[in-house]
């Protein structure tokens, strides 16, 4: 639509015989079901992108910024788009990509525990009982891995930044699983440079317990500290993806360490990858790797330089398909709504797919304007306009009269 906002009233006033109480309906009270159709879209997307050895599972959350303290999940919570922390919804979300394609495949909204502890306001908003216990985000995203392989989605590796990296049960139970993962961490990070090989010490004396905990005799080193230590030729130069303003290329250290938690007998001998680009010299990226010992450097530094593609899917959904313009507030209205701006992001691929020959360079938002240009829209005459301008003035009449009311029976309590 050619509306700025893409919310239901915006759509009323362009989409011909289109009524705000059937939408409003179908967004909030239609028993269709989210799950069903986002399991769908997984199984489409992974015929269009899926099952090739550049197909990756994505993982990233949003925030969207909301009022008041009925919507579900608002919360006061860090708003990435933000940079800070502010009262705003946050969901997790999983992409399936493919080298420069990509589409969002489904999401988890996250519900903070003073919203899980809260049992009569979850069934307020709709949230159903089985979602009414408080997951981490990397829960949630670990969810969406299984939900993926469940819908059959065919992808090689897992992705994501270092929220999710810095969660070692994450990682552990990715590796356990099967799943190969690049993933960020933090500058932070500790590592072994050599096999810590954990081992129980023997008791000492003939009194006490016998110890239970593992020990090890080797150092963890901060992984910014041992880059900080890297002579200049220990840096690769490998090449990136190809920008319009021309191809690019990064600054590469690649070393095997080890990491152990100190609870575990065997320590993980996994890739520790670190990053710069000749624009940021400065700005170090850190990543870790599960990925077989004798994969080339070229290699893993592609697969860490494609995190990009779920922001990239994240801003086209959220600057061309609407997905924060949203005027709902209940648990099933909002899955409604994702589902749909999903879906909607899976058309604009398919699109480009189909078109990528004739037209290579064709995004979403090409998509969009020509599809606000072919489809039918109301007729713009001065008798429309006003219908429409009196509409939104006795929506707001109504909600006025509302919350008038609402303060008046608090006040007699």
């Amino acid at each position: 639509m050619q509306a700025k906002r893409r919310n239901l009233e915006r759509m009323v006033e362009k989409v011909p015989d289109t009524d705000w109480q059937v939408l409003q309906n179908f967004i909030s009270h239609s028993p269709w079901d989210a799950q069903s159709l986002t399991k769908q879209m997984a199984t489409a997307a992974n015929a269009a992108i899926g099952g090739d050895a550049d197909s990756c599972l994505l993982l990233d959350e949003s925030g969207f910024s909301k009022k008041g303290q009925h919507s579900v999940g608002v919360s006061r919570q860090y708003n990435g788009r933000l940079g800070k922390v502010d009262h705003c919804q946050v969901a997790v979300f999983a992409a399936l990509c493919r080298r420069k394609r990509v589409t969002l495949i489904d999401t988890r909204l996250y519900l903070p525990e003073n919203w899980t502890t809260a049992k009569d306001r979850c069934r307020a908003a709709g949230v159903p009982a089985t979602r009414q216990k408080f997951q981490k985000k990397a829960e949630l995203a670990l969810e969406m891995v299984q939900q993926a392989r469940e819908n059959g989605v065919v992808f090689e590796w897992v992705g994501g930044d270092a929220f999710y990296g810095d969660d070692p049960t994450l990682l552990r139970q990715l590796d356990q699983q099967g799943e190969m993962f690049m993933l960020d961490v933090h500058q932070d990070q500790r590592v072994y440079l050599e096999d810590p090989q954990p081992y129980i010490p023997k008791r000492q004396g003939r009194f006490g317990r016998h110890p239970r905990r593992y020990h090890t005799d080797h150092p963890a080193v901060e992984v910014r500290t041992w880059a900080a230590e890297q002579p200049q030729g220990a840096w690769h130069k490998i090449g990136l993806r190809s920008r319009t303003n021309g191809d690019h290329h990064a600054h590469v250290l690649h070393r095997l360490v080890w990491l152990w938690d100190g609870l575990e007998a065997q320590a993980h001998q996994w890739h520790l990858l670190v990053t710069r680009t000749p624009s940021s010299p400065g700005k170090l990226k850190y990543s870790l790797s599960n990925a077989p010992l004798d994969t080339p450097l070229p290699r893993l530094v592609f697969m860490q330089g494609q995190r990009y593609w779920i922001e990239r899917a994240l801003e086209d959904a959220k600057s061309e398909l609407g997905m924060a313009d949203y005027q709902v507030r209940g648990w099933t209205a909002w899955h409604h709504h994702m589902a749909l701006v999903l879906l909607a992001q899976l058309f604009c691929l398919e699109i480009r797919l189909k078109y990528k020959t004739d037209h290579p360079l064709l995004s979403c938002h090409d998509v969009r304007e020509v599809l606000a240009f072919l489809l039918p829209q109301r007729q713009t005459t001065v008798e429309e306009v006003l219908r429409q301008l009196l509409f939104r003035h006795q929506q707001r009449a109504d909600s006025i009269k509302y919350y008038l009311k609402k303060q008046l029976l608090n006040k007699s309590d």
